[in-house]
């Protein structure tokens, strides 16, 4: 499909997105690039290239072919007097009546009141419509537990009805104005944009069911859960970082109060100096695990309890955009419920005028057909406008809920190695903590060498001696 034009359908801005083409409705672009995923690369025709949403264009049917401007009809097709040909805005043709103001997206005949279609079951509407997947729209509402609304994939966009890339089970479709729409049990996953790694723009498009049975949980929801209880968890490892700093300092008072104690103060030698450097030694201990405790706060504690303090509040910001833009879809694909179902009872009540028409010829009979036909076009319109709102809607949805969904795990990326750094310097402090406290106990091993017993009582001979006068034997 490379090579291949298209129209584009809706203004795109491409701001967040690195490499986004930003367009406005009605542009031509030709494709450079179209994977599966539902985002395609492109050329603008002043040579600007990017990537863009699939569904925000419509794939002409063939490659180099651009519509007509409106009102430029084709040679070939000659229209009855008073019809005029236009294009709509999706690139689609329709004709209006300028003398009866009538519009369809059939192309009129000669004979009043008769379609050019064979039957009064065929289209008033154009035969693809963008933005939905190869069975077409969705089944179910975007809130029901077992549904998935994903981007459509490359192989499905907004393709022709003679494009070989556009295959219909019609068994697991329904047709209704040649709009089609799946069986409510023929909902196929969508190719992932992320086909080599779990990520969360992937697998959390449907709801799951509550495990406590209390309805359905939004993959989104479940998404934002995630988050919030990652910030729990961070905070309750700050609360454990502060009650390890609480030991610290009760451990380094306690050590400074005893390294103050009186008890085997009067110790003499070199005994004695090593007794009075073991207490000095707690009072460098004391400092250096007041330090490591003030470290830890600093540099592992409060980081951990101030990162991110507004979070909860800019999650429940992104909760309400997104569960907004859900409600928004969810009103659209019950207008197009509501649009089918009118359109139905229009078809309906075409069928009916057609067949009293063939019993009896009257010109009340053939006046009626035309209101009935001007009705189902106009509810054909009705339908088409609002699968366009529902696609616009869709198409928003996904957007935000790509981009989001990847905020989301930037940022628990993010937290994960926040928390491990910090873990890190907590190991790296502890360790020099060691390494000082083993530094103040040196200075006592090597005092502790230097004991000498011998000496020790030679000096203390020396100063405390009192005579070498022994008493001598008495004589009788």
């Amino acid at each position: 499909m490379s090579g291949a034009r298209c129209r584009t359908l809706y203004p795109f801005s491409g701001e967040r997105h690195g490499q986004g083409l930003r367009f406005a409705a009605g542009e031509l672009i030709t494709l450079l690039q179209v994977p599966d995923g539902g985002w395609w690369e492109g050329e603008k025709e002043d040579g600007l290239r990017g990537w863009f949403p699939a569904s925000y264009v419509q794939l002409l049917e063939k490659p180099g072919m651009v519509p007509p401007p409106p009102g430029e009809e084709s040679q070939t097709v000659i229209l009855p007097p008073g019809w005029q040909s236009y294009l709509s805005p999706q690139g689609r043709r329709y004709y209006v009546n300028t003398t009866t103001n009538e519009t369809t997206w059939e192309r009129p005949s000669s004979s009043p009141g008769i379609s050019a279609s064979p039957g009064p079951h065929r289209s008033s509407l154009p035969p693809a419509v963008n933005g939905y997947h190869a069975s077409g729209t969705p089944a179910h509402p975007p809130e029901t537990a077992h549904m998935s609304v994903r981007k459509p994939t490359v192989d499905s966009q907004n393709l022709g009805p003679s494009s070989p890339g556009r295959k219909q089970n019609k068994e697991s479709t329904i047709t209704i104005n040649c709009v089609t729409f799946p069986h409510p049990d023929t909902m196929p996953e969508q190719q992932l944009l992320k086909p080599t790694e779990w990520s969360y723009c992937d697998y959390f498009w449907a709801d799951k069911k509550d495990p406590q049975g209390n309805g359905n949980v939004a993959g989104f929801e479940l998404l934002l859960q995630k988050q919030l209880k990652g910030k729990q968890m961070q905070k309750e490892m700050s609360e454990f970082i502060r009650e390890r700093i609480k030991i610290e300092e009760e451990y380094a008072k306690n050590l400074a109060k005893l390294s103050q104690n009186s008890l085997a103060a009067q110790e003499e030698g070199s005994l004695g100096e090593a007794w009075a450097q073991v207490k000095k030694s707690l009072a460098d201990e004391a400092e250096v695990h007041l330090k490591f405790s003030a470290k830890l706060h600093s540099e592992v504690e409060k980081p951990l309890m101030n990162f991110r303090e507004n979070f909860k509040k800019d999650l429940k910001k992104c909760d309400h955009h997104i569960a907004d833009l859900r409600k928004q879809l969810a009103s659209r694909y019950a207008s197009v419920e509501k649009a089918r179902k009118a359109l139905t009872e229009r078809q309906r009540d075409l069928e009916m005028k057609t067949q009293q028409l063939e019993i009896k010829l009257s010109n009340k009979t053939e006046e009626d057909i035309k209101k009935a036909r001007r009705k189902s076009t106009q509810a054909g319109d009705d339908l088409m406008r609002c699968v366009d709102l529902y696609n616009q809607a869709q198409s928003k949805w996904f957007e935000e809920m790509v981009t989001t969904t990847l905020e989301l795990e930037r940022l628990e990326v993010e937290r994960v190695e926040m928390i491990r750094q910090h873990l890190c310097q907590y190991t790296q402090l502890r360790h020099e903590t060691d390494m000082f406290n083993q530094s103040t106990v040196e200075p006592v091993d090597q005092l502790l060498r230097k004991v000498d017993p011998t000496k020790d009582r030679e000096l203390w001979v020396r100063e405390h001696k009192t005579g070498n006068i022994r008493p001598v034997d008495m004589e009788i």
